[in-house]
């Protein structure tokens, strides 16, 4: 029942103003792959909120690989006249001839370490056979424009200290198949421009960093999410990790803000990071804040081999959200509030159910 959730409403509308000019949109329709997921979840909600605070008649189309997944992900909001709920998976992608999409949000990929790990074919896969799916079918259908949602993991490893800029690449090692979804990424990143280019398919990209917030999955074994299930049910929390490596964590609210804010604003062909600057800090520093607010204890252990291989090799992934910022682009959320109202309102919804 996360919709109708005061605290994540109000949270909502806090982030509302941010996108404003999508307004001029008046009756446009959004077509968003991956809308169960993390960041998927958190842009259908604030559409939804915009046309009940703009009265702007957006049809919101959220897509998943499930039927099921998606009428319990929404169950709240389902029987809504603005939200349709359609089938889309990335890697056996068709879209009914029927519908009218003026744009495309492409959130939809494997993003958890374990999916990864053992399907990485499919991850690699996902990312660049959907994505060309669906810039073929906004070259053909009159798109006014697509979103591709990549990562941070597209900078690979660097030696630098300091926030990447999105000019700035480092090492990533093509024969290691847990680099399939940052190579996914990357040449997905590059059929965007490829298609602007020789098509005039008009594109934008959006390079998220470490997001959290209350739409993660029950399932997601990233550690922001299962810490942050673990907190709610008052469990300690397992690091297993000296928890050095430095991350760009984000509230899912002020992700969704910030894509939305690209796809109105954004310069075609190009990549615009989302990281707070009011949030980037340490492994260990988020599960400190976590455990705090929670009341829990912090335990370390040694992962497994499996589980070391799935880490992210990258020692210090933050990234330079200064090009966003020239939008007109602002976190309103700091790793505080967004770890406190992540808690907060997981264990309520999960009290609910």
């Amino acid at each position: 029942m996360l919709f109708q959730n005061k605290q994540w409403q109000n949270d909502i509308d806090l982030v509302l103003p941010v996108f404003e000019e999508l307004s001029s949109e008046e009756g446009s329709s959004f077509f968003i792959t991956g809308a169960t997921g993390l960041i998927g979840t958190a842009i259908v909600h604030a559409l939804l909120r915009f046309n009940d605070k703009y009265g702007t008649g957006f049809q919101i189309i959220a897509t998943g690989r499930n039927e099921k997944s998606l009428s319990d992900r929404f169950s709240d909001c389902r029987e809504r006249e603005d939200l349709i709920l359609a089938v889309f998976d990335a890697e056996k992608p068709s879209i009914e001839p029927s519908m009218k999409i003026d744009y495309i949000i492409h959130a939809a990929s494997n993003a958890s370490p374990k999916a990864i790990i053992e399907s990485p074919v499919e991850t690699l896969m996902g990312n660049i056979g959907g994505l060309s799916y669906l810039l073929s079918y906004a070259k053909e259908n009159a798109v006014k424009r697509v979103l591709f949602v990549s990562s941070s993991e597209v900078y690979g490893r660097k030696d630098q200290s300091t926030p990447s800029l999105e000019t700035e690449y480092g090492f990533i090692d093509p024969l290691n198949p847990r680099n399939a979804y940052s190579y996914g990424k990357c040449a997905a990143e590059t059929l965007c421009v490829s298609f602007l280019q020789e098509y005039g398919v008009d594109s934008v990209i959006v390079r998220p960093g470490h997001i959290f917030g209350p739409t993660c999955s029950q399932k997601d074994v990233r550690v922001s999410s299962a810490w942050a299930y673990d907190c709610a049910s008052q469990k300690d929390i397992v690091m297993k990790s000296a928890g050095s490596q430095i991350r760009s964590y984000c509230y899912c609210l002020d992700c969704a803000s910030a894509i939305l804010k690209v796809l109105v604003k954004g310069e075609k062909g190009q990549a615009y990071n989302i990281s707070n600057r009011n949030s980037i800090m340490s492994i260990r520093k988020l599960a400190e804040i976590m455990t705090s607010h929670a009341g829990v204890r912090l335990v370390t252990d040694i992962p497994s081999e499996a589980e070391a291989k799935a880490f992210n090799p990258m020692e210090n992934s933050s990234l330079d959200s200064t090009k966003l910022e020239n939008l007109g682009w602002k976190g309103a959320f700091d790793a505080e509030t967004g770890v406190k109202h992540t808690i907060d309102i997981l264990r309520e919804v999960s009290a609910l159910e």
